[in-house]
């Protein structure tokens, strides 16, 4: 083999060497960048959820000192459990709140409840007062636990 074959082999092989470094470093600023992302935005889902627990206490809390219809309290803490995927996991610590829940749940407010007929709203409110009243006690008995609520128990 010539001098110039072997110096253009040569020539080759730094080239190529050169161009796998730079390829190797590019690839390990995307990795870095991509875990960098993916660590902010778990910081920002964490905070997020420690705002939806935050809220679900203090709605807890705000039945218990009457701040808040039973009603309204249960189907927000119902909700915000529901965002958090945790409903499943949290029923069985307090199947009262979700009894209630499940029945009111679907229950229209607002302009949709405006929309119902008279007859038809006077059902719904008699079956969340039935409700109300035979599980208000034992349901602010779970507020209270929920105004402490802090991370699931794992089943």
């Amino acid at each position: 083999m010539s001098t110039t074959a072997i110096v253009i082999a040569l020539l080759i092989i730094v080239a190529l060497a050169t161009y796998a470094t730079h390829l190797l470093l590019t690839l390990k600023r995307k990795t870095q960048a991509n875990q960098q992302a993916l660590s902010e935005r778990q910081a920002k889902a964490d905070e997020r959820r420690q705002q939806i627990l935050t809220d679900i206490r203090y709605i807890a809390a705000a039945m218990l000192e009457d701040r808040c219809e039973l009603s309204e309290g249960v189907m927000r803490i119902g909700k915000l459990f529901d965002a958090l995927s945790l409903s499943e996991q949290v029923m069985p610590d307090y199947p009262n709140l979700f009894t209630h829940y499940e029945l009111i749940r679907n229950h229209p407010i607002m302009e949709a409840r405006k929309e119902l007929p008279k007859q038809q709203r006077m059902k719904f409110d008699f079956e969340r007062m039935k409700s109300e009243a035979a599980l208000e006690q034992v349901i602010l008995d779970e507020a209270k636990r929920i105004a402490e609520f802090d991370k699931p128990t794992t089943h």
